[in-house]
């Protein structure tokens, strides 16, 4: 059965998915995205993709990874039970990360010690949810993806409170919207807009992608040149006279 431009596309949905999860390395999934944009039939296809896990369901309970593209993608990670709501470090430390679920209203405070909250890969359990961060000599470092919607009101004395990092994209409409308030006392809390390393390696396949698909349109450009000029001389050829030369010197010849 031949394969068409749709099926190739989600195949290399999948290569870029894989490539992702660190499932592939560069090498190898440059070299199956070009096998899957040259596969003519299904056969060409299934084996590229033959040892990598089916695609989720889009209704299943897997949060959408950060940074999530696809329609309703932030829509999933929406909703649910708050898995956690407090967070208390005394001359140690605290950390949240991977796939909990943020309180509406969650409160993190450090006594001469230090926590992470990262939000990268987190579900909310509201739209609005409200992070309070009381930090006395010590430290809140909140990692939150570029996206997502943050207000930073609070208040630092002889220390700081505020936001760092690059903004590499602009608030999604569509994500939660979180506030970080609090108060620092010879301390700090920060904000920090920050890609996950699976977001940075789909980046970089996607940047990768476009450069193969810039090399071959160069490639098809150069081939459709190099058939124009040789169809020309070819014409140019068949309108020259075609001569005998004879004891009389060259004739043409009908």
């Amino acid at each position: 059965m031949r394969a068409s431009d749709a099926e190739r596309e989600r195949v290399a949905e999948r290569l870029r998915d894989a490539v992702a999860e660190g499932r592939l390395d560069m090498e190898e999934f440059e070299e199956r995205l070009d096998a899957a944009y040259k596969a003519r039939t299904h056969g060409d296809l299934e084996p590229l993709v033959r040892d990598l896990p089916a695609p989720a369901d889009a209704g299943g309970a897997q949060p959408a990874p950060s940074g999530d593209r696809s329609p309703g993608g932030w829509a999933r990670r929406i909703g649910g039970t708050g898995t956690s709501r407090m967070a208390f470090a005394c001359c140690g430390g605290f950390g949240r990360k991977g796939g909990w679920t943020v309180g509406r209203r969650f409160t993190a405070f450090t006594l001469m010690g230090g926590g992470e909250l990262d939000l990268r890969d987190a579900r909310f359990e509201d739209r609005e949810v409200v992070i309070r961060c009381f930090s006395i000599m010590g430290g809140v470092h909140v990692v939150v993806p570029p996206d997502l919607n943050v207000d930073v009101t609070g208040i630092g004395l002889m220390g700081g409170f505020g936001e760092s990092g690059s903004v590499e994209a602009a608030p999604d409409p569509a994500a939660p919207r979180v506030t970080v308030t609090g108060f620092a006392l010879m301390g700090g809390v920060g904000v920090e807009r920050k890609r996950t390393k699976a977001e940075k390696r789909r980046l970089k396949a996607e940047r990768a992608e476009q450069v193969e698909s810039a090399e071959r349109a160069e490639q098809v450009e150069s081939a459709e040149q190099a058939e124009q000029v040789e169809s020309a001389e070819q014409a140019e050829r068949e309108r020259k006279p075609r001569l005998d030369k004879g004891e009389d010197g060259p004739r043409e010849l009908d």
